[in-house]
């Protein structure tokens, strides 16, 4: 088994958060033997890859505080605000080990650059976008994107720093990509308020001359020479389709009006999609999901408990902003604000909790953790009318409770597969935090609409313009009845991420070992 200290890998939150650690760790592996770069160029590749990495890592956090801006400016419906977030999830998690392959085979500064393009442009194009419908597909593109440009940044600088000073680049680089995704949520805030919700896609165009210029310029062309054989290139398909007309299907159910045929038909589409692609996986070469890593007990529990814990993050992520502009009437600044401190909480407890895993085993600190998460769903789900009760100490809770959890599920995952899968079975669980917040997204943010609407319908109010994350001015008409059903529909939808947490919790305490 592939034994390994992770108190210091992932401590910082965009190693938590954003999982990093796939398909780089794949690539690494095969770094160490190829010619290290220039000493006086390092600081510029070091710079390359925080640059590229900070836009991916942070363009989730920023899109969901514009949500409601954007909703209003664009006269978005809900369903259309649930895929502006998953057209980017489904396309980065369901390329991302196909770009790390691409990197092996055809050169990580090659596929990186062109990933910083794709991105850049993609994000050009949600700028300028006239409507929903030209959002959402700019939003795919950035995803591709991110898929080729992600798994490069860790396997560029393991390629080209000698193994004697590699750790101390990577910290570097997780310490620069940590304060990034915890000024992500304010500086987007920030930008919001003083121009306007394009403003968070305009950013990325500077950001992404600067990383392409210092590419070019200073990062050496690398790649795995022993890769060999073709791509998963139908398995990476076949994965996008199955997901994403499983996702169509479930978001289909946010607009009403009785779309269950249709949600089943999509869901059925996606589950005989997901039966080919493990038809596909046990019968290629070079499998983006190796089968054989599921035989281990510990590695399947880790990856469902992923699949139930992100789920309920990404959920209450996507959810929290509507609560606090639309009804608690907060700036998208002070939303901003409000979530700092999930990054910084993460970054200074994850390697405490990472050291604590060596010493004391993963199931307890998991366990413990996923129950927090849980505890804060719950008292967000009582949408406390105080700022402090109801909003920053639960914001706070969660964000302990993930500090708990992300070293010691990386640590579960990553020692439950042998050394020549651990590239895999990190890939593996990255995917699984990205799908799992797809999945979410699409799920509570269906059972919040339906919720929305039948309970204003039920109080007499309806109409063709009504959905969830829209509510009248304090003075507007109706503005009691729908408040009253956007808290139901909140809270109802907070109490499954609740739920999902503490599944999360009963699955680690029931199936991984309390053993180092």
């Amino acid at each position: 088994m592939a034994k390994i200290n992770m108190a210091d890998a992932s401590s910082s939150p965009a190693v938590a958060l954003h999982r990093p650690l796939c398909p780089e760790g794949r690539a690494a592996q095969h770094a160490a033997g190829e010619a290290p770069c220039a000493e006086r160029a390092r600081p510029f590749v070091l710079a390359a890859t925080i640059l590229a990495s900070a836009m991916a890592f942070i363009d989730g956090s920023i899109v969901t505080i514009a949500l409601p801006t954007l909703q209003s400016d664009l006269d978005a419906s809900f369903s259309a605000l649930q895929w502006v977030v998953n057209a980017y999830a489904l396309l980065l998690g369901g390329l991302i080990l196909i770009g790390g392959g691409a990197g092996d085979r055809f050169g990580r500064k090659r596929v990186f650059i062109v990933g910083i393009a794709v991105f850049a442009l993609a994000s050009l194009a949600c700028a300028a976008a006239p409507d929903a419908l030209s959002l959402i597909l700019a939003r795919a593109a950035q995803g591709i994107g991110a898929a080729l440009l992600v798994p490069q940044s860790l396997a560029i600088i393991a390629a080209s720093f000698p193994k004697e000073v590699r750790g101390r680049a990577i910290g570097i680089w997780a310490g620069a990509s940590a304060i990034t995704t915890a000024m992500g949520p304010p500086l987007g805030g920030l930008l919001i308020d003083a121009l306007d919700w394009r403003a968070v896609f305009w950013i990325n165009l500077p950001l992404s001359a600067a990383a392409i210029w210092l590419a070019l310029r200073h990062v050496p062309e690398s790649r795995n020479e022993v890769a060999s054989g073709a791509l998963d290139w139908a398995g990476g398909a076949l994965a996008v389709i199955a997901f994403g007309a499983m996702t169509f299907g479930l978001t289909l159910l946010s607009e009403g009006g009785g779309g269950a045929v249709q949600t089943a038909l999509l869901v059925g589409i996606g589950a005989l999609g997901l039966a080919a692609f493990v038809r596909i996986e046990a019968r290629t070469a070079n499998p983006l999901m190796p089968l054989t890593l599921f035989r281990s007990r510990a590695f399947t529990a880790a990856n469902i408990m992923t699949l139930f814990l992100y789920g309920a993050l990404s959920g209450i992520l996507f959810l929290l902003p509507f609560d606090l502009i639309q009804r608690r009437g907060l700036s998208a600044t002070e939303v901003g604000l409000a979530l700092l401190p999930i990054g910084i909480i993460i970054g200074v407890l994850s390697r405490v909790s990472g050291r604590a895993a060596d010493r004391l085993g993963v199931r307890g600190l998991l366990a413990s953790g996923a129950l927090l998460v849980a505890a804060a769903a719950v008292v967000l789900a009582l949408a406390v009318d105080s700022f402090w009760a109801g909003v920053l100490a639960p914001v706070v809770v969660l964000a302990s409770g993930m500090a708990l959890v992300v070293a010691p599920l990386t640590t579960a995952v990553m020692n439950a597969a042998d050394d020549a899968h651990a590239g895999a079975a990190s890939g593996v669980n990255n995917a699984a935090s990205r799908l799992a917040g797809l999945f979410a997204v699409a799920i509570l943010g269906s059972v919040a609409s339906l919720v929305f609407i039948a309970e204003a319908s039920a109080a007499g109010v309806s109409g063709q313009g009504m959905r969830f994350g829209v509510l009248p001015g304090a003075d507007g008409p109706d503005r009691d009845v729908l408040e009253g059903a956007f808290l139901s529909a909140y809270s109802t939808a907070l109490w499954v991420a609740a739920l999902w947490s503490a599944l999360a919790a009963a699955i680690a305490f029931a199936f991984l070992r309390p053993t180092r």
